[in-house]
């Protein structure tokens, strides 16, 4: 029987069954319910551009020609799309299965009469959320069908798409469970290695008040990580965050697991983690988000300790931390009369941890919403990939094609311009603070890869904008696809900071609107390092 449910993505994947892709929402509903909404419907494509438009029927049956069981190909049809704002027609090519398209793509490429082929890469669940217009840390309502529960889906219920997911006008965030998790391990000969190194405690704290230690004086190694293991699926948190997690910490828990033999399902589906894009750690049906890549944001922070980033966030002072010197911790593990002040360090750690937490991740949901980037993904991101993203789902929406990557060779420029400041005491300061200066910079001039003016090409001057010094040219028209983006994140901030101005500061929106703003601020103000970024796919 069909129900409406209204659901608030976590996490997403998609995995194969009976020869078919399927997405996986892993998502909260509004009343509180954590479950699985599966879609079996989409499939695979990419776009495939031919050299002059006299070919496209022969590549048409060239593409079909390379369709069989190992790699088959379901639909290949004709589009009207733009590139770099200039209409193209294209073909797009279905295909069953995401892993085939790689191959598919080589293939093509080697075909009389093709120019180059598109969107091959985009990752398959990514590529669903942007054509369905699906976004993380968002609320959005399907008609759906109950499925049986399945043994090793740890979940209230599982349902099945009936409809097309559609976004909703609700903004509030639900009731997150959060684990905070602390690791220390034995390493008295310097760094710690996973083949000789045992882990010795496992903290863990949870918003909702919940603390566990696991020790070596407890139980054997095998035994702790089993137990730790447990604990997390007992517990069931929606989001583990952890300090310097990413690149150390479950890195070396897997390391440590796989040396004594000892599988630690705690995802939601009962797998193990798995180290995913962007190097983040993924645990399906949980959202795990390391505070250090929260901190690598904070440049204020010259040392991204724990305890320097706790200090910063007003959340404990240093002077009353209970933090143990790194290279010294080991003392406390062997000497049996200090390991008392190690548990209370790794305590003090979670409990640290966890706070950073409350402050990030309402940011870190509104970024994730923003740009489309799963909550899990974004903040390990590099800012590129985080404004990419976001020029992906607009590209989608005005039906333009998007770029590869290209390989570029590095070409040094100027930097901007440095004043040394004069020593000394001064009055009659004035401070001039622009809004927004380097969007609005390429909004007047219309800088973007659409409006470029090659070298070549003759362009009366007044019809294009010259930039001093390099004198590279853009058309004055028509606006190009930059400018059209920013002025979408600048009036949409200017919307949000309005509407803030009618509530109360304290308030739950408030603070939602506030973090939005932040994160639509985040990603105008880095499209202008974007363009120059090499591996930007609308590079300039």
């Amino acid at each position: 029987m069909r129900e409406t449910i209204t659901f608030w993505p976590l996490d997403v994947t998609y995995t194969i069954q009976d020869n078919v892709p399927v997405v996986c929402f892993w998502s909260i509903t509004d009343d509180g319910r954590r479950v699985l909404i599966l879609d079996r419907t989409f499939r695979p494509y990419f776009y495939v551009l031919p050299k002059d438009n006299r070919f496209l029927s022969s590549i048409t049956n060239n593409i079909k020609k390379l369709s069989n069981p190992n790699t088959p190909i379901l639909s290949v049809e004709q589009v009207d799309k733009l590139f770099f704002g200039k209409p193209v027609t294209a073909l797009k090519v279905t295909c069953l299965l995401p892993a085939t398209l790689s191959s598919l793509k080589e293939k093509i490429l080697k075909l009389p009469g093709v120019k180059d082929v598109l969107e091959a890469d985009i990752r398959f669940y990514m590529r669903y959320m942007v054509d369905k217009g699906v976004y993380p840390c968002a609320w959005h309502s399907v008609e759906a069908e109950r499925l049986k529960n399945k043994e090793n889906v740890r979940v209230d219920a599982i349902y099945e798409m009936k409809s097309e997911p559609k976004i909703t006008d609700r903004r509030d965030i639900p009731d997150l469970k959060i684990l905070s998790l602390d690791v220390e391990w034995y390493s008295p000969k310097g760094s710690p290695k996973p083949h000789s190194a045992p882990i010795v405690v496992i903290t863990t704290v949870m918003n909702t008040g919940e603390k566990a230690q696991f020790t070596l004086e407890e139980f054997d190694e095998r035994s702790l990580l089993k137990e730790f293991a447990n604990y997390v699926v007992k517990v069931d948190p929606d989001i583990i965050v952890g300090y310097n997690s990413n690149r150390f910490v479950w890195p070396y828990i897997l390391a440590r697991a796989k040396n004594l033999n000892v599988n630690i399902p705690l995802s939601r589906e009962l797998s193990e983690p798995q180290t995913s894009t962007y190097g983040h750690i993924s645990i399906a049906g949980r959202a795990n988000v390391d505070m250090l890549d929260y901190a690598e944001d904070l440049y204020a922070i010259k040392v991204k300790t724990l305890a320097n980033v706790a200090d910063y966030l007003n959340i404990k002072p240093k002077e009353k931390q209970f933090l143990l010197s790194p290279p010294w911790v080991y003392q406390y593990w062997g000497d049996t009369s200090k390991r008392t002040d190690l548990l209370k360090h790794s305590m003090e750690a979670a409990e640290l941890t966890l706070e950073i937490a409350k402050k990030a991740l309402p940011f870190a949901m509104q970024l994730s919403s923003v740009t489309g980037i799963p909550l899990d993904q974004v903040l390990a991101a590099p800012v590129g990939f985080r404004v990419e993203w976001f020029l992906i789902r607009q590209a989608f929406m005005e039906n333009e094609l998007i770029p590869n990557r290209v390989e570029r060779p590095y070409i040094p420029y100027r930097g901007a311009l440095v004043l040394k400041p004069k020593k000394g005491l001064h009055e009659n300061i004035a401070v001039i603070d622009f809004s927004a200066m380097y969007p609005s910079l390429m909004i007047k001039y219309n800088i973007s890869p659409d409006t470029y003016v090659p070298p070549d090409e003759p362009l009366p001057p007044e019809e294009c904008f010259i930039a001093p010094e390099v004198g590279h040219k853009f058309r004055k028209s028509p606006p190009g696809f930059y400018k059209r983006v920013l002025e979408k994140l600048l009036e949409l901030r200017r919307q949000i900071k309005k509407q803030m101005k009618l509530l109360d500061p304290s308030s739950a929106e408030y603070i939602l609107l506030d973090n939005r703003q932040k994160a639509i601020k985040v990603i105008a103000n880095a499209c202008y390092g974007y363009t120059g970024w090499l591996g930007a796919r609308w590079y300039v």
